[in-house]
């Protein structure tokens, strides 16, 4: 861990949580059709990353800077994250919710943990599933369905 940094990107990521916040108020209240409001998710991570980033800086107070090798940076794992985001952006409407956020969750996890094959499905699978009947069928949300070539 690096205390400057840390430091510095708490106050940067909080700075953006806060705009996150502040402009998803400009977000209409009600689109699409949708009980849930538009600007609920923004806000949500906008507070998220809010609350977030002053955890950061709190613990960069808490612990001391230990003089340590110059550690080296994972670039392999950054870019392959990177791309899977960009995936997930480009994949969201053709592929819908579901399938790319598995997709996505899967990619991420097996990036960060290689094997562990089972229990990394599972949790995509859940977590995808379940966000996506929540939004959808108890909060009647909007989101990307699955294509119309799989049947469903």
């Amino acid at each position: 861990m690096n205390k400057t940094f840390d430091r510095y990107a708490g106050i940067v990521f909080l700075l953006i949580g806060a705009v996150f916040a502040w402009q998803s108020t400009t977000i209409l209240d009600s689109a699409y059709g949708s009980a849930v409001g538009s600007n609920l998710f923004p806000l949500g991570l906008g507070v998220i990353l809010v609350l977030l980033s002053i955890r950061l800086l709190t613990e960069t107070l808490r612990y001391k800077e230990e003089k340590s090798e110059k550690t080296r940076l994972d670039y392999k794992r950054f870019f392959i994250i990177l791309t899977a985001a960009a995936a997930y952006c480009l994949l969201l409407e053709p592929l819908g919710y579901v399938i790319t956020t598995f997709a996505f969750l899967l990619t991420g996890f097996q990036t960060m943990e290689r094997g562990k094959w089972v229990k990394s499905i599972l949790i995509s699978a859940i977590f995808s599933v379940g966000v996506y009947v929540l939004f959808v069928q108890v909060l009647r949300g909007s989101l990307p369905p699955l294509p119309d070539w799989m049947g469903f």
